[in-house]
């Protein structure tokens, strides 16, 4: 039995100290359940708001890509650097070290490859399994005016109710078609949809006006890092998209297909956590390219 209270000092409530009730730190989530939030602070860094993730999930439908062939070779050193990962389930299980404190976004839509119709996805991967592999969040890829569109809606909304049944949140990632122009209005308008219909925040692409797609959009916004840029053109569109009101980036081959990936990595966490400014951040990836390959490591 455990013993007695029986000490005879007053006790102390604090009747002067209010009770804390501290709005959670993110746009949009401050109703969620606390394993919701608790998954999100994992994938943001609460002190900034903000997150880079660093994407390698290229290979679900387009196999090998550059930079990609050996996962195991070129994307475990930048691990470290990145607030969280965005990958499949074959490469965590296959590559990621199980011993990894790294927050990872799994991706949870996929079926056909670039030889076929890119938007007939379908759901990919059981919410039960993202539990089991202890993921922070599933990935689904919704394109909004493709020919499969109500379908890549519906993959995103079972996902939604299912993770709501466990406190998983989605990112809900606009997909644009060759066809399709990208702009601020059709990236406002894609946005907009997977928020209303429950994504726990979205994934697109930086545009001219984006500032009006953040502002429209209820749930943070990442930014997906597209083609490989110039470094310091990727470091521009980084900083940019941040002071429109992104919440963080989601780079993939502007990171892992740079000539210093360590170096890039370490100066987009630059730009995003501290703005620093683009320019600023190009000579700090420099310095640290040239450091390390002054002492023969990595860059």
């Amino acid at each position: 039995m455990p013993e007695a209270d029986n000490s005879k000092d007053a006790k102390n409530y604090y009747l002067d100290v209010p009770v804390r009730n501290d709005l959670f730190f993110l746009k949009g989530s401050n109703s969620y359940d606390w394993g919701m939030k608790n998954r999100l602070a994992r994938i943001f860094n609460p002190a900034s708001g903000k997150t880079v993730m660093l994407a390698f999930d290229h290979g679900y439908f387009q196999g090998p890509t550059t930079g990609l062939e050996r996962v195991d070779v070129t994307i475990l050193p930048l691990a470290e650097h990145a607030d969280a990962l965005m990958l499949t389930r074959g490469i965590l299980r296959t590559t990621i070290p199980a011993s990894t404190q790294k927050p990872f976004v799994m991706r949870a839509s996929g079926g056909p490859s670039i030889l076929k119709e890119l938007s007939n996805e379908q759901i990919a991967v059981d919410v039960e399994d993202a539990l089991r592999m202890n993921a922070s969040a599933m990935a689904v890829q919704v394109f909004i005016g493709g020919e499969f569109e109500t379908q890549s809606v519906h993959n995103m909304t079972r996902l939604v109710d299912a993770g709501m049944r466990y406190s998983m949140p989605t990112l809900g990632v606009t997909a644009v078609g060759k066809e399709i122009t990208r702009d601020a209005r059709y990236i406002g308008l894609a946005s907009r949809i997977l928020a209303e219909l429950g994504a726990t925040f979205v994934k697109t692409y930086y545009v001219p006006g984006f500032e009006t797609v953040t502002a429209s959009c209820p749930v943070p916004i990442v930014i997906a890092g597209g083609k490989k840029l110039p470094e310091l053109d990727a470091l521009k569109m980084a900083h940019n998209a941040i002071g429109d009101g992104a919440s963080g980036v989601d780079m993939g081959r502007n990171i892992f297909q740079s000539e210093a990936p360590v170096s890039m990595i370490r100066a987009v966490r630059k730009v995003v956590h501290e703005n620093m400014k683009p320019e600023h951040a190009y000579e700090y990836y420099q310095e640290m390219k040239n450091a390390a390959a002054g002492a023969g490591v990595g860059a």
